[in-house]
């Protein structure tokens, strides 16, 4: 008897944040969204992900991925939100606690010996990240905004930064 080889799906979407801190619930609550947006669509091949912040071992999620969106809350990015085409890094931490996406990739291509999937990194606009805060309605607006962003993202198969009414960069 063999082994069922695992399927993975071509597409992974990894929100990361804090729920219990505001505006850091961004990337988490975009996940959920998302997540029952494609649900209700019947859009497969789509796997979601969330998690308190990056670490080293979600180098291993990034396998066999054709693209991967990485979304996060930001207090430096302009409303509603920033996206970006991601490059792999070495990160200068001392620690592996805490990465950035690039780090993440960069990890994924020293494990592995090649490129990462493309990946993109979608910075949602938030303003209180105090515990215990509620989501700001600022914040709100921009998920919103992003959610709409991730629909023409979905759409465009060549995994683009697309541009809808936010500054993106390829």
């Amino acid at each position: 008897m063999t082994a069922a080889a695992s399927t993975v799906e071509p597409i992974l979407v990894f929100g990361w944040g804090n729920p219990s801190r505001g505006d850091d619930a961004l990337g988490p609550m975009f996940v959920e969204q998302a997540s029952a947006m494609t649900c209700a669509a019947h859009s497969p091949g789509i796997e979601y992900l969330t998690d308190f912040q990056l670490q080293v071992e979600h180098a291993l999620d990034l396998r066999d991925r054709k693209r991967v969106l990485f979304i996060d809350a930001s207090v430096d990015t302009a409303a509603p939100f920033e996206c970006s085409r991601l490059r792999a890094q070495a990160s200068h931490s001392t620690t592996t606690h805490s990465m950035s996406p690039a780090a993440v990739m960069q990890v994924f291509e020293r494990l592995h010996g090649h490129t990462s999937p493309p990946c993109t990194l979608l910075a949602i606009r938030g303003l209180r990240f105090e515990l215990g805060e509620p989501l700001s309605e600022a914040a709100s607006n921009n998920l919103a905004q992003a959610l709409t962003w991730f629909s023409s993202w979905l759409a465009d198969t060549a995994g683009n930064v697309v541009n809808a009414g936010a500054r993106c960069t390829n």
